[in-house]
């Protein structure tokens, strides 16, 4: 197979960028190069994609979508293979700076859960876990996507803390304060894949697949309206926000997957409607 004897560095921001070197299958990608970022593109049909090490689905007509973890490298490689031959590119990706916060002398009974909460954990874990590697061919993520939900926004992706010395899990999702009832509408079309109405850390979680392993999860909801296996379409009404779980208050946790990234859904949507 041949391969091109180049590789590319582009801008950090590409929204959209269409490729225009002679022979390459790229035709487009959409979004911003930049830690927990989720791009789009498109591809001429046929095309193999390669993302950092990992098989990338592609649409019939040659649509995929790509994730950027909370913490990745400087530098990514997208290769791309057809009829015509072999092409890498290597993207710049900008870091982001998170907002961590310390907190000294919280007992240690409220930052670890006990014996018996952390086996509980685990098995819902791994229930949540199972329903993520659902991979449909579905390419509902190229529409353009909606807030969830309008209001104040009180938590973002990749802030963290630090009790008493010991970091805690980053926060992955966006958090909207809003009462409790407030109705939870679908960001973009999908199938769902996940309905707990109790976990432990999360209450009422729901998980919208939107194909090719990009899912949207709402947590700490107070009521799903929606059942699993239901096909969804933008704008439906599919739960009402509420303060389940380990919730201080009433408000919606976002968060978003692709491929066993946790990337931030914020980079699908503008600025929060005022």
């Amino acid at each position: 197979m041949k391969l091109s004897g180049w590789i590319v560095l582009i801008a950090l921001t590409c929204s959209p960028c269409a490729w225009s070197e002679p022979g390459s299958p790229l035709q487009e990608i959409k979004g911003r190069w930049q830690q927990g970022s989720i791009l789009r593109g498109k591809v001429q049909a046929g095309t193999q994609i390669e993302f950092q090490g990992k098989k990338v689905p592609v649409g019939d007509h040659g649509e995929f979508v790509l994730g950027l973890g909370r913490d990745a490298d400087a530098e990514v490689e997208l290769v791309l293979k057809g009829p015509e031959g072999e092409w890498r590119h290597v993207y710049a990706v900008e870091k982001r700076e998170y907002n961590i916060q310390r907190i000294e002398g919280v007992p240690q009974k409220t930052v670890t859960p006990s014996a018996e909460q952390q086996a509980r954990t685990r098995k819902e874990a791994a229930r949540v876990w199972q329903a993520r590697q659902t991979l449909r061919s579905a390419t509902d993520f190229m529409q353009d996507f909606k807030w969830p939900l309008i209001g104040p926004i009180t938590g973002v992706y990749g802030s963290q803390r630090i009790y008493n010395g010991e970091p805690r899990s980053p926060h992955y999702g966006v958090d909207i304060a809003a009462p409790t009832g407030t109705a939870v509408q679908a960001p973009a079309a999908g199938e769902v894949i996940l309905v707990e109405p109790d976990l432990f850390y999360s209450g009422g979680t729901l998980i919208i697949d939107h194909g090719q392993g990009l899912s949207s999860t709402f947590i700490h909801l107070s009521k799903i309206l929606v059942g699993l296996g239901d096909n969804v379409s933008q704008g439906d009404m599919i739960a009402e926000v509420g303060a389940s779980g380990r919730a201080t208050g009433p408000h919606l946790d976002w968060r978003m997957n692709w491929l066993g990234e946790r990337v931030d859904p914020t980079s699908l949507v503008g600025p929060m409607p005022q």
